[in-house]
């Protein structure tokens, strides 16, 4: 006796569950048969649920672009052999990025799109524009060798591979591809050529401060800014004027995203006192009589913040008044480090700093106030 489960493609014969699903009238000339059945090999009812409800999931993808490329297909077995040649060809690298900036592009800066572009740009200059499915491991290890013969160190060969990695990831989860990633889990030295950045001394950090008090810029207020924040550079760098607010009787930076410059993660939105010479800098930006909205109006367009060029303008300066091997990303390290020697508590760097406290717990609540806050920076100014 069958007794039918249509709203979970599943009937039960002699105790065992069987998926059954009738193949749509618009695909029928594709199969020799009109509907789909066989065992999923369980007498429970919830597993067989579970797996039956798993394939037409799958069928549902594969229906939907047709593609050859899948072993794993219910109903696969069914298929003319004929058929299977005449089906168009599966969705290529090209076909990959441009799904991903549909799903995930949307209201991202421009950086995002021209990240994805130069990754997989970089593997087709090495292996070629082919169909996901003709990717291989051997492609991986090549590409991997491509990179660092380029030039790139270990730490951006990581990024590249990270993103090859997602742009083909989401292609075949939405395509319904059951690939395995070739460009997963592959072995590569990640500190090649990685020079670590060091840390500014307190007397160099000292030093610049005096020196950006006497020239008393755009450039020097942005360098001061940082120096007793320790916020990332495209952090200070697309402020706006509005961004310095007052909480709790205390001049402080609201640090969020902006549709021209986009924060790093999520926990890189915060609110930091302002001490030393990054309450100067607020100060002279404040009382600077100026039409533009924005703190920086020489790195920002109103469509992007060019963070590359103040990147290349201050590490220039810094150079003159520090010597080689400082760059401006410099005093985030020497943030932490100043910290730490004033014996302050690490999820209190992390809120300062935007790092991400690791546990639930610390996502709980609103964090410490901004007096306490304030009160560790003053302890590292002194």
């Amino acid at each position: 006796m069958l007794a039918t489960k249509t709203n979970s493609y599943t009937f039960k014969k002699d105790g065992i569950w069987y998926f059954s699903r009738r193949v749509p009238a618009d695909l029928r000339r594709h199969y020799r048969t009109g509907r789909i059945a066989y065992s999923l090999r369980t007498k429970s009812i919830r597993n067989a649920r579970i797996r039956a409800m798993s394939d037409a999931a799958k069928l549902d993808r594969h229906w939907h672009i047709m593609r050859m490329s899948s072993d794993d297909v219910p109903g696969k077995h069914l298929l003319e052999e004929a058929e299977q040649k005449d089906v168009g060809q599966g969705p290529n690298l090209s076909d990959a990025v441009a799904l991903n900036l549909r799903l995930k592009g949307q209201n991202k800066p421009p950086a995002f799109a021209a990240t994805l572009k130069r990754g997989c740009g970089y593997l087709i200059d090495c292996c070629g524009m082919k169909e996901l499915a003709a990717y291989t491991r051997s492609d991986a290890t090549k590409f991997r060798d491509y990179l660092f013969v380029k030039g790139l160190n270990g730490a951006s060969v990581a990024r590249v591979f990270g993103t090859v990695r997602a742009v083909i990831n989401l292609a075949l989860s939405e395509f319904g591809l059951p690939i395995v990633n070739p460009f997963s889990n592959v072995y590569f030295d990640r500190s090649a050529g990685v020079q670590k950045r060091l840390p500014v001394q307190t007397d160099d950090i000292k030093k610049v401060q005096e020196e950006c008090y006497k020239v008393d810029d755009e450039k020097r207020w942005l360098i001061a800014l940082i120096a007793d924040t320790g916020m990332r550079l495209a952090e200070g760098a697309g402020l706006l004027r509005s961004d310095f607010i007052e909480q709790d009787g205390i001049l402080c930076v609201n640090i969020r995203p902006h549709p021209w410059r986009s924060l790093k993660t999520a926990s890189s939105a915060r609110v930091i006192p302002l001490v030393g010479s990054s309450k100067w800098a607020a100060e002279r930006i404040l009382a600077h009589p100026d039409s533009s909205e924005f703190a920086f109006p020489n790195y920002n367009d109103g469509q992007r913040t060019n963070a590359n060029s103040a990147s290349a303008a201050l590490n220039k300066w810094l150079k003159t008044k520090i010597g080689q091997g400082y760059t401006i990303h410099s005093f985030r390290h020497s943030m932490r480090d100043r910290l730490r020697a004033v014996g302050c508590p690490s999820d209190v760097i992390d809120q300062i700093g935007g790092w991400l406290t690791q546990g639930v717990g610390s996502t709980y609540g609103t964090g410490y106030p901004k007096t306490l806050l304030r009160l560790w920076l003053l302890d590292i100014c002194k």
